[in-house]
């Protein structure tokens, strides 16, 4: 069961697809956030999901939300994804300890070994505002993510 809204969003610190270290607490009294899980780089699924999101990113920023994208795999791989598809947000590798990131927002799929397709507004606070997540195999859609922003 993923985190409910209202919940203090736990703590993280991830190297992203060029190696820096990006944490929930850069974000804090900076600007909210939307963090999304999802399973694996270079999936069919995932990739549609992402590339949707890349050619969508004003609906982030125009709520003013900065968008990352968190899964199990390393830097390397998630730094290969990003130039191949043209990602211009970051990707952090959730790959050691494996899964604790998704673990923490009750989004690790313990059965598949990879986090599950979940997302999280997290205000500038550090609280999440929204979340949702989809069963294995759908995608997420743009109106979730609408839906999600406004609250």
């Amino acid at each position: 069961m993923i985190l409910e809204p209202g919940t203090a969003a736990p703590d993280f610190a991830l190297p992203n697809q060029f190696g820096r270290t990006v944490a929930l607490g850069d974000f804090r009294g900076v600007s909210p956030l939307t963090l999304v899980f999802f399973p694996l780089a270079f999936s069919r699924t995932c990739q549609g999901e992402l590339c949707e999101l890349r050619d969508h990113l004003e609906l982030f920023a125009d709520a003013g939300s900065r968008l990352v994208a968190i899964s199990v795999d390393s830097k390397h791989s998630l730094r290969a994804w990003a130039e191949e598809q043209g990602y211009d947000f970051p990707l952090l590798a959730d790959f050691w300890p494996h899964g604790e990131v998704a673990r923490a927002y009750g989004a690790f799929n313990e059965e598949r070994g990879y986090a599950s397709r979940a997302t999280f507004v997290i205000d500038v606070d550090g609280v999440i505002r929204s979340s949702f997540a989809t069963a294995p195999g759908e995608a997420r859609t743009l109106e979730q993510y609408r839906a999600a922003l406004a609250s």
